[in-house]
């Protein structure tokens, strides 16, 4: 005959059922352990520390007295619905007995995060088959540099709007480098929003041509509003505000002799002093773009879609589509402008028609090419539109064997240089400035120019003659600066 149980029989202890398990409750453990519990998460807390346990059960935990190097622990608890196990006692030795052990027992699907103090115990928790291995100190540095960077972030936003706000009642003139691009142009507007927000007027000043078919289409689909330097006496503005570019004269017409207000820009200086009011200057990012996005989200300012439109193509295109000179903001500014753009737009701008300018200077690039090891040099000849150079580059670095494509052409008064570069052993931006001078040449590791007055050239009355002299006062600098000597192709 079955025996009954009295009503005062203990009955067998259910095991717990938790979704995590987290072993040890220091300061991490349990700092952990509320963080889930706020998102109502299921969870066990294993500690050998009778009151501490005490103490969290008092505070409404499941949690289990145990030892975490016992391999009999996770009979105290079911493993059939367990997520995740969280290895976070201060004890590195016990972590990895646990480790060890919970490995042999449980399924494979159960995540397993393990605690280390520094890569050594990382390196050797990962071999013992932990799927993330966290380093406190590490995430509280890093933490705080993410803070440091957000506090650095709302005063730069906050010095940049006070600086237009004490000169809404004067003129300021915005102005991009010569032959402007997607990202100086769209930074412009977005400075621009930015000085209207505090009530401050001011007007984009440009010198040069628009001459790139994509930047032409870029500018006539988005109704920009750009104004030629020439029609403009930059002397009649109160204050000058230089962006993409940094210094004044160089690479825009901006005399030499003015004050600059602000100066915002992403190319590397070298050593170049800036004398400015307000200077932001940030060669990690791979874009200005990138910058003045940073301020508009800093600001509270509302973007409109064209506004968005314009520094998602900014950005998109002088990192060549993240893969050049692509830092983490840009990666970052360009995920929040994506939903807030023209996507119709954007098509369009990728799907421009080729001049018939391009298409020669492409042609005579390939022609007139020069091959010295794995660099490639060549001269256009006479050129009317300077944005054709930075194409051809582009076209003849994908040829096989190439790592550094220069395209050179002249104009009336100079010689334009583009560089475009893969080669981990060379700096092109550096190159450029040791080639052809500090305050012709320079850019990015990758992407890199320069423009040199004709000068002494100039005097050559017969245009073959001078494209001659060019080719081979050009090819000689940059040779002897890469340490390659010039040879047939």
């Amino acid at each position: 005959m079955a025996t009954v149980p009295k009503e005062t029989d203990t009955p067998a202890k259910a095991r717990v059922k938790p979704t995590y398990l987290i072993l040890g409750s220091g300061s991490i453990g349990f700092a952990v352990a509320k963080e889930l519990r706020e998102l109502d998460k299921d969870l066990v807390i294993v500690d050998k520390d009778e009151q501490k346990v005490e103490t969290l059960r008092e505070e409404a935990y499941e949690a289990v007295v145990g030892d975490i190097g016992d391999p009999k622990l996770l009979n105290q608890v079911s493993t059939k619905n367990l997520t995740a196990i969280l290895i976070l006692s201060s004890d590195i030795e016990a972590n990895k007995v646990a480790l060890e052990n919970i490995k042999k027992t449980v399924s494979s699907e159960v995540y397993i995060v393990s605690r280390a103090p520094d890569i050594i115990n990382k390196q050797e928790m990962e071999k013992l088959g932990a799927d993330l291995v966290v380093m406190p100190s590490k995430l509280v540095a890093s933490s705080l540099a993410r803070s440091l960077e957000r506090a650095e972030s709302l005063r730069r936003g906050s010095k940049l709007s006070q600086w237009l706000k004490d000169i809404n009642n004067k003129k300021l003139a915005i102005v991009i480098h010569d032959n402007p691009d997607p990202d100086a142009i769209a930074s412009a507007i977005a400075l621009k929003e930015i000085a209207i927000s505090v009530g401050t007027e001011s007007s984009i000043l440009y010198h040069g041509e628009i001459g790139h078919q994509e930047n032409k289409a870029f500018v006539n689909l988005l109704g920009i509003d750009l104004y030629r330097m020439e029609e403009h006496d930059i002397s009649n503005f109160d204050q000058i505000a230089l962006v993409d570019c940094a210094v004044p004269g160089s690479n825009n017409r901006v005399p030499t002799n003015l004050h600059v207000g602000i100066v915002i820009d992403h190319h590397p200086l070298g050593e170049v002093e800036i004398n400015a009011d307000y200077v932001d200057v940030r060669p990690n990012v791979g874009a200005t773009a990138t910058i003045l996005t940073k301020y508009l989200q800093e600001l509270n300012i509302d973007i409109t879609t064209n506004l968005a439109t314009a520094l998602l193509y900014g950005i998109r295109t002088d990192t060549q589509d993240f893969k050049r000179n692509t830092d983490p903001a840009d990666l970052s500014a360009a995920s929040f402008l994506y939903p807030l753009s023209d996507h119709e737009i954007l098509e369009q701008l990728e799907r421009p028609s080729m001049s018939i300018e391009t298409l020669e200077v492409l042609g005579d690039a390939i022609v007139n090419r020069q091959v010295v090891g794995s660099y490639l040099l060549t001269n256009v000849g006479t050129i009317r539109d300077r944005d054709t150079l930075p194409q051809a580059a582009d076209y003849l670095l994908n040829l096989e064997g190439i790592s550094t494509s220069i395209v050179f052409g002249v104009s009336e008064d100079k010689i334009f240089i583009s560089g475009r570069s893969h080669d981990i052993r060379i700096n092109l931006g550096d190159v450029m400035k040791r080639a052809f001078g500090d305050e012709t040449g320079g850019g990015h590791a990758t992407s890199a120019a320069a423009q040199i007055p004709l000068g002494l050239f100039s005097a050559s009355k017969d245009r073959q003659t001078l494209l001659r002299l060019v080719n081979e006062a050009v090819m000689k600098k940059f040779l002897s600066v890469v340490g390659a000597e010039e040879s047939e192709e």
